[in-house]
């Protein structure tokens, strides 16, 4: 009896672990026939490769850089408890809650963390953890931190472009091979050039950051702009951000002031008036007008800052940067030839480029007689720095209107918006008056032997709330680097500056933004092989020396001007 009870159990037991053994042959064959591991890793969204971006140098702006990241198969987890646990050993940073929730589901995939480091990976792995895998992705790398960071942009947790010239880059015909199911890596992708230098890049930012922090302003921002091909050398706008943390780039004060930002320009646009003036005949070089007195509209009146009170010809009100005098003459011009020139200067629409982040420019619904006296002087038309720019380029480059372009050679046939804009008469006498500024007047602070810089500064009241804010200013300087025969554009604009120590008292312009750029410039110069010129360009503006305009002496042979 007991022998047969023995041998009862015996088969018992050996029908018990066949029939276990049957159940783990039929799991191991579901899981190979039906759950195959590539399906399952389809339905995470694919990591797309990306061309390099460089300087126009050559120089490494951003790379893709292949990188781990870890996901789970939920179904495939023995322990959902024991594998957060684990896991949070080497990722402190999940939310256990949250992966022990997904863990314990049904679901076929889910990631636990994307681009983990390499160490990270290998422990991980070392762990042996059921259901828990990696997928190599590539990322993008920008190994110069924040500089050009309000060029490049950013990418997505997949890589995708979503600002700036990476967003631009996609749209340019990445999307399109995506679409077709093209299967290519980097090294297949021809890559982009930026007409950005990185050195410039640097040594602008470096010498920007100084001055914020020396005049104490919330803020800064510049550019370098060659006028003949309209390529940004630098775009600077402080704060910035580092593109390999790209959640910074969303905070306000990190915003691109360059071409996003739309400004009330102050006396900078003064040039504009200027050209209008002079070119529409009404005006010449000689003209006298009357700055005696305030210009009045009912109670809203328009004075000068530390005016003469006096008649002033045009350098002379040029020079000390009348307010009086440039309402008077686009009110002479008139409200409809005003609007016609700025429009003809890109001024009162949308500026595009690569960048697809900018902003159209304020302009007054209702533009009349006080609209074009304010606008006339810099107060009342809001527009970008970069847009302002191309403005003033325009008038110093033989009158060509080009669209600034943010990639290397990029054919400026294809970039002219306008031709002759001006008369080259016109441009020259532009081009005197600028220099003669930095000689005589408040771009003289600008001044580097060898180098005959000559500019145009501007301060205005900032704008919040549809108010302006006593005492907020925004100062700036557009300068052109040489004057007589313009190659670069620098702007340097300071948000909110205060008086410091040395400035007598005075936040303006001509005590901040001017020596920014004489700092900038002092380093910039060299970088972009532009040797200083110690000898006196012969005849730079012959028209006027030869009307004997106010300050011609400056340009007589001989003359020692700097």
């Amino acid at each position: 009896m007991n022998q047969v009870a023995t041998s009862f159990r015996t088969y018992v037991l050996l029908a018990v672990f066949s029939a276990a053994f049957l159940a783990i042959f039929g799991r191991l064959v579901h899981l190979t026939t039906l759950e195959p591991v590539e399906p399952v890793l389809a339905r995470a969204a694919p990591s797309h490769s990306r061309p390099d971006i460089l300087d126009r140098n050559g120089e490494i702006l951003a790379r893709d850089i292949v990188m781990f990241s870890v996901y789970a198969e939920p179904r495939r987890v023995i322990d959902p408890d024991e594998t957060v646990e684990q896991l949070l050993t080497i990722l402190p940073e999940l939310n256990a809650a949250s992966l022990y929730r997904r863990l314990s589901g049904k679901s076929g995939f889910t990631w636990v963390s994307r681009s983990i480091t390499p160490a990270k990976q290998q422990a991980i792995h070392n762990l042996g953890l059921p259901g828990i895998g990696f997928r190599p992705e590539v990322r993008r790398l920008y190994p110069n931190g924040g500089a050009a960071a309000q060029v490049l942009g950013a990418v997505n947790i997949d890589n995708l472009g979503i600002a700036g010239i990476e967003s631009w880059i996609d749209e340019s015909g990445l999307n399109v091979l995506r679409s077709a199911g093209m299967d290519y890596r980097r090294e297949d992708l021809d890559p982009v050039n930026l007409s950005i230098d990185l050195y410039v890049q640097h040594a602008f930012a470096d010498e920007l950051r100084k001055a914020i922090d020396h005049y104490d302003a919330i803020g800064g921002a510049g550019l370098v702009l060659d006028v003949n091909s309209g390529e940004v050398v630098s775009l600077v706008s402080l704060p910035d951000f580092d593109p390999n943390n790209p959640t910074e780039a969303h905070k306000k004060e990190n915003i691109n002031r360059i071409n996003v930002g739309v400004y009330e320009m102050g006396s900078t646009f003064k040039a504009l008036t200027m050209a209008m003036g002079l070119d529409s005949t009404a005006f010449n070089i000689h003209s006298v007008v009357d700055a005696t007195n305030p210009l009045r509209f009912g109670r809203f009146s328009i004075s000068d800052y530390r005016g003469e009170k006096r008649p002033l010809n045009m350098p002379e009100a040029f020079l000390v940067s009348s307010n009086i005098v440039f309402a008077k003459m686009a009110m002479q011009v008139g409200v409809d030839r005003h609007k016609e020139f700025l429009r003809a200067l890109g001024q009162l629409t949308r500026l595009t480029t690569e960048l697809p982040e900018s902003a159209a420019p304020i302009v007054p619904r209702n533009w009349g007689a006080v609209n074009t006296a304010t606008i006339a002087f810099g107060h009342g038309l809001a527009v970008t720095p970069l847009q302002a720019s191309m403005g003033v380029a325009a008038l110093v480059n033989g009158g060509r209107l080009i669209r600034p372009t943010f990639v290397k050679d990029t054919p400026v046939e294809d970039r002219i918006i306008a031709e002759d804009v001006i008369s080259p008469s016109t441009g020259e006498a532009l081009r005197y008056l600028m220099r003669l500024n930095g000689i005589d007047g408040s771009a003289r602070r600008a001044t580097i032997a060898g180098y005959h810089v000559g500019g145009k500064t501007g301060t205005a009241e900032k704008v919040i709330d549809g108010r302006y804010a006593k005492g907020k200013v925004m100062t700036s300087f557009m300068g052109l680097v040489p004057a007589h025969e313009p190659k670069y554009l620098i702007l340097v604009m300071l948000d909110e500056p205060k008086p410091v120590e040395g400035t007598h008292g005075f936040r303006t312009a001509g005590w901040n933004a001017v020596p920014t750029a004489k700092a900038i410039l002092n380093r910039i110069l060299p970088m972009m092989r532009m040797p200083p010129q110690f000898t006196q360009p012969q005849d730079p503006f012959p028209n006027i020396v030869r009307a004997r305009a106010h300050g011609h002496q400056h340009f007589l042979a001989g003359a020692l001007t700097q």
